[in-house]
């Protein structure tokens, strides 16, 4: 094992020397043996951004790599104090959300919550999928918020971070809980996954259809398989995605198709064939988020694409940073989720018309917020007054 300050280490590379990052990141030994990872999105597992040293593995010469365990799933019990996350992004559609769980099995190499396992003191690359954090006392957090004085209603997200039913929902089942207390309080929620877990749960959702209380949608980022298989290893394959979206309209559920990300000269090309693909299996609307490589997300992404689609490289990462002014990633409202410059445009033109030929242009209906009931207020503190 070898340590390094992390200061100027290629992982954190500013966009001017990203030509000279990704041939460190190549040459450096920073790559995990390829037995060690199977079945995982990322093949860098870079120190988080806030410890002061960088370890590495090197072989010395001894075989020491054998002795090396493949990584696997792991998952400890997070006691948050609240279940609820508020924000104020003025480009985000929802104030507040619900994440069940911190990282994500799924392991898609784009994945920009990746970024957050640095706040655990972990890496944002192979421990994001194999370290992960569950909140079993999400439910009961949740039905407290709910019963207090003066909650206000608005529509919950749940899905907007981490996937809320990546594989280990199927044993925690925590996200049930939270769907069970949401549909009891009558509480409006919207719902983003790749998952055809989420039909686990299709007679709370058909419930709450009823009252109009719940939206979902299903991400479909390709239809092919391979490149599916390699850019989101444990997620559902791209026709499981599309008969999930058919299982929930038909049973009555608002259901919408996010081509996302889009990623230039990778999968932007099947755009027009997701929204018909979609349409056809029964969305009802659809949306598009380009690709976006925040902090650690940018190195491992490219080292993604080094490894998978060499040939491609150059011509992905030179699209990319047109529409992000030159960088790897720009975070300004407004364009993080678009991009800007012509490449953007044209994307965002080819949407447009594509969704109003499929037919995918027509606005949910708004959730309803005028039937909550709150929960019966049983543990929440009492006032002192």
């Amino acid at each position: 094992m070898r340590e390094q300050s992390l200061a100027g280490q290629a992982a954190f590379a500013p966009a001017n020397t990203a030509d000279i990052a990704d041939a460190m990141i190549v040459s450096s030994g920073l790559r995990v043996e390829v037995d060690r990872r199977r079945g995982r999105g990322a093949g860098l597992n870079p120190t988080g951004r806030f410890e002061p040293l960088q370890r590495e593995t090197v072989d010395d010469g001894w075989q020491t790599w054998e002795e090396l365990p493949p990584f696997k799933t792991e998952v400890q019990v997070e006691k948050p104090r609240t279940a609820i996350t508020r924000n104020e992004s003025p480009d985000l559609s929802f104030d507040r959300s619900i994440n069940p769980y911190r990282g994500c099995e799924h392991g898609c190499i784009y994945c920009f919550a990746r970024p957050t396992h640095a706040y655990m003191g972990l890496s944002a690359g192979l421990d994001f999928e194999t370290k992960l954090f569950a909140k079993p006392d999400a439910a009961k957090l949740l039905e407290r918020e709910l019963a207090k004085p003066g909650y206000k209603v608005r529509v919950i997200a749940i899905g907007t971070n981490t996937d809320p039913y990546q594989p280990i929902e199927k044993e925690w089942r925590i996200m049930r809980g939270i769907l069970e207390v949401l549909n009891k309080a009558n509480h409006p929620v919207s719902i983003v996954t790749k998952s055809a877990m989420i039909l686990r749960d299709l007679d709370i959702l058909q419930e709450m259809a009823g009252k109009n209380l719940v939206r979902v949608g299903i991400s479909v980022t390709t239809l092919d398989r391979k490149l599916a298989r390699t850019m989101e290893p444990r997620a559902a394959t791209p026709p499981r995605r599309l008969e999930t979206i058919h299982t929930l309209a038909e049973a009555g559920i608002q259901t919408a198709v996010m081509a996302a990300p889009l990623i230039p000269a990778l999968n932007d090309h099947e755009l027009e064939r997701i929204l018909e693909s979609a349409k056809a299996a029964g969305a009802a609307e659809a949306s598009y988020v380009i690709l976006r490589l925040p902090l650690e997300v940018s190195p491992l992404f490219r080292d993604w694409l080094l490894q998978h689609y060499p040939d491609r490289y150059r011509h992905v990462m030179s699209l990319v940073r047109s529409m992000r002014g030159g960088k790897d990633y720009d975070a300004e409202f407004g364009k993080r989720m678009k991009g800007a410059g012509p490449y953007a445009w044209q994307i965002a033109r080819r949407f447009e018309m594509a969704a109003r030929r499929f037919g995918l242009t027509r606005r949910s209906v708004p959730l309803r917020d005028d039937l909550f009931v709150p929960p019966d207020g049983s543990g929440v503190q009492l006032s002192l007054l």
